[in-house]
C-alpha cells in the first residue's frame, strides 16, 4: 500500500451504517479506516478474497462485534463496501453477498471510467 493519504469512497449505505454504530465502535472503525487511508494495516483484520480481490475486513471488538469491509488496492482511494454488526461466529451470507455486489459495482464503474478517459 502507498504511503500517500487516500480518500475514503463510500459505497451504498456503508457510511450511514458506520454512523449507526455505537460511539465506541464508531471511534474504533474510524481510527482503523484512517490507518488504511494512510497506508497502514488495521489493528485486527483479515483478507476476504472470497468477496473480491483485495477485499479486507476490519474487526472491531467493543463488547459487541462489528465489521467493516473495504478494498484499498486502487490508486484513487479506499472503497468502503459494507459495515455491519456481526451477530454470530460466521459472517452472514447476506453481508458477504452485499459486499460482493458492491465490489462488482466498483469494478464495473472503474472499467467504465477507464474507457471514457
Amino acid at each position: 500500500m502507498s504511503d500517500a493519504h487516500k480518500e475514503l469512497i463510500w459505497v451504498g449505505s456503508a457510511q450511514e451504517d458506520i454512523t449507526a454504530f455505537p460511539p465506541d465502535a464508531k471511534r474504533v472503525a474510524g481510527f482503523e479506516l484512517w490507518q488504511v487511508q494512510n497506508g497502514k494495516r488495521p489493528t485486527d483484520w483479515k483478507p476476504m478474497s472470497q468477496i473480491g480481490s483485495g477485499v479486507e475486513e476490519i474487526r472491531v471488538h467493543v463488547g459487541d462485534e462489528y465489521r467493516v469491509l473495504y478494498v484499498a488496492k486502487f490508486e484513487e482511494g479506499v472503497y468502503v463496501l459494507h459495515a455491519f454488526e456481526k451477530k454470530s461466529q460466521r459472517t452472514a451470507q447476506r453481508d458477504k453477498d452485499l459486499a460482493e455486489r458492491r465490489y462488482r459495482a466498483v469494478i464495473k464503474e472503474r472499467k467504465k471510467r477507464e474507457k471514457t478517459s
